[in-house]
């Protein structure tokens, strides 16, 4: 089968369904424990093979908010170029980035850029890398992308994220997400945390069975999210908005990530409306979206 010269692929958003920091590594990296779920919320890559005789890879952004830094350091950018190096290929690629997914928000939209460039590069290149390489690129380009290279709607992951078990997912279900105007950057949010405990302690057990991961009102008893206590000891107005979304009687509430925005789902549409309009926009953006119940699709060939 001939490779197609141009793909589109949707790079979703993910939440954090609790999140637990089980160690501090003598490098200064951290072992996590987490369980993710993707969100219809996505960015769109639309990635084409460069002319005969060009080579590397360009990057165009559109609706991007906030600075995404140089080019040659963008996770897509350095995901296409590995897909390249590895499958021989000396071409180049162009890739078109549609941003929708917040900067600096916790839902991990850079990392689901450098997935989605991946797979786009390698259907590009006629699948020539294995999915096993593919997963190991991911791995070392960031600790999310291992889960969004995946497929997978819900995994739970340890280590730095690169160690995972899918699940299946609960049903999907409407989201709502706040996004304040200040984002926080994740080496901040560790920093502050690793600055609370300077000596980790024990952490007690935690059964995550099939039966607890199967619906949203068990997943929100299975624990919380070891950054909200130093992300909103930095940022009050942050708690301040969490504690709105909590009292909205979501299903499920949570920091995404390593802050900035507070996510919830609810039992519908009316009670996603309802918490809207009580959390109100004056003060930070809501974005209505929809937790997934199935795996994301791959790279669909646009035709020339």
């Amino acid at each position: 089968m001939t490779a197609p010269d141009r793909v589109r692929v949707a790079a979703h958003a993910k939440l954090n369904l609790f999140l637990r920091i089980l160690a501090r590594e003598q490098s200064g990296y951290h072992q996590i424990e987490t369980a993710f779920a993707l969100l219809e919320l996505a960015d769109e890559l639309i990635v084409s093979r460069a002319p005969s005789g060009v080579t590397g890879v360009t990057l165009s952004v559109q609706g991007a908010t906030a600075d995404l830094g140089p080019p040659e350091q963008n996770l897509a950018v350095r995901a296409a170029h590995a897909v390249l190096e590895a499958s021989g290929r000396r071409c180049g690629v162009a890739i078109e980035l549609v941003k929708r997914i917040p900067v600096r928000a916790g839902l991990g939209g850079g990392s689901s850029d450098a997935a989605a460039a991946l797979l786009a590069v390698n259907a590009l290149a006629g699948d020539a890398v294995p999915r096993a390489e593919l997963l190991q690129f991911a791995t070392r380009l960031g600790a999310d992308v291992a889960f969004f290279a995946s497929g997978a709607p819900t995994a739970i992951a340890w280590g730095r994220g690169e160690r995972l078990f899918r699940f299946a997912p609960p049903p999907a279900a409407p989201g709502l997400v706040a996004v304040p105007p200040a984002g926080v950057a994740t080496p901040d949010a560790y920093r502050w945390w690793d600055a609370l405990y300077l000596e980790p302690g024990a952490r007690g057990p935690v059964v995550l069975d099939a039966e607890a991961l199967a619906g949203w009102g068990s997943i929100g008893r299975l624990g919380g999210n070891d950054f909200e206590i130093p992300v909103f000891g930095k940022h009050p107005a942050l708690r301040t908005l969490f504690e709105r979304m909590a009292a909205t009687k979501p299903l499920w509430v949570r920091l995404c990530g390593s802050g900035s925005a507070v996510a919830a789902v609810y039992r519908s549409e009316r009670d996603r409306e309802d918490a809207a309009m009580m959390v109100g926009e004056k003060q930070q953006r809501l974005i209505r979206t929809m937790t997934r119940a199935t795996p994301a699709a791959g790279p669909e060939p646009i035709a020339s």
